[in-house]
């Protein structure tokens, strides 16, 4: 009513702060699926408020400041039309959501570590991902640059991959319908090996966006996942020194090495080695090893092809199995 009535006295469109949330998300919104979700967020935030906001939707729908519709229509017609039309969104995009778990049923057959980059809108995630990556995602100095998930992967110092998972940048009080809409997104997270939290040093309130991340990651409930505090932007003069985590400049490349063994000797710790020897004759077992893991050392002797391979623990079974039929004889590899 307020909003209402402010915009009856002043002339002018009124929005208040998740308004203007959601229409940012709408101008950076790239895929489809993002679009859909933005979509859904602004009409299940706009459906109890049509009577306070004084403007009603057209048939067209609305797009610019404030959701604005160029023609006034009856409430009630406007409420059935967006209870079908938020019916119709959540219909599709659980068919993407079912898209979705398949590729990531297809990611856990073979099981690349997953680290997923999270961070208050703005801190940088975007530009590390194109600097570890070689990957050229939007990487722009604005709140939500990204908004749709970006995967790439990546070769650690010690020659063993990963992929790096790009995510919504956060907002202290992010407006409760979007989070909801973007929970099919943020899942990656709780799919992810290693969270890399990535924290603007520069900025004078970087204690409290760590604590709205981590509200966040605890709503998701990703808290207890193995996480990396990322301290970028150190090359700004603003630039605050912190105890703990890795301190990088995504923008200069500082620092960038103590973070690739960092994430290295983290993702070690949820991996095993294994020695094989797989015999000539068993095409099937190599062609499983490339795969699914990551070949530390390869050697041909007279019994077969010898290996020393990273993997995740639930595999060597599996690999075992591929190479014997019974799994006799690969052994776990121990670090002296």
């Amino acid at each position: 009513i307020q909003l209402r009535n402010l915009e009856l006295v002043l002339g002018l469109p009124i929005i208040d702060r998740t308004m203007l949330i959601l229409d940012i998300f709408a101008q950076r919104a790239q895929s489809r699926e993002g679009k859909l979700q933005v979509e859904l967020a602004q009409l299940k935030y706009r459906l109890p408020r049509l009577l306070g906001m004084g403007k009603v939707l057209s048939r067209q729908g609305a797009s610019g400041v404030g959701m604005r519709g160029p023609g006034e229509k009856k409430l009630e017609i406007d409420r059935r039309r967006i209870r079908r039309r938020v019916f119709e969104l959540e219909q599709e995009l659980a068919e993407i959501e079912k898209q979705r778990g398949l590729r990531r049923a297809k990611r856990a057959a073979n099981p690349i570590p997953v680290v997923a980059l999270v961070g208050y809108t703005n801190a940088g995630k975007s530009t590390l991902l194109n600097l570890l990556s070689g990957a050229d995602a939007l990487a722009e100095d604005k709140l939500f640059a990204t908004l749709d998930p970006i995967v790439r992967k990546i070769t650690l110092p010690n020659g063993s991959e990963c992929l790096l998972s790009d995510t919504v940048g956060f907002i202290n009080k992010l407006p409760h319908d979007l989070v909801n809409a973007f929970r099919s997104t943020l899942d990656e997270v709780n799919d992810a090996d290693l969270v890399l939290h990535v924290v603007d040093s520069s900025s004078d309130y970087y204690e409290a966006q760590m604590r709205v991340v981590e509200d966040v990651l605890t709503s998701l409930g990703a808290i207890d996942t193995p996480r990396i505090d990322v301290f970028n932007k150190i090359d700004k003069p603003e630039a605050k020194p912190k105890n703990g985590g890795i301190a990088i400049s995504a923008a200069s490349g500082e620092g960038i090495d103590a973070l690739l063994h960092a994430i290295e000797e983290a993702l070690a710790k949820t991996q095993v080695k294994l020695d094989v020897v797989v015999p000539y004759d068993k095409h099937g077992a190599m062609q499983m090893i490339r795969q699914n893991a990551t070949i530390l050392a390869e050697s041909h002797e007279e019994d077969g092809t010898h290996l020393t391979l990273l993997l995740n623990e639930s595999e060597t079974w599996r690999i075992k199995k591929a190479i014997t039929g019974q799994g006799a004889e690969a052994t776990e590899a121990t670090d002296d």
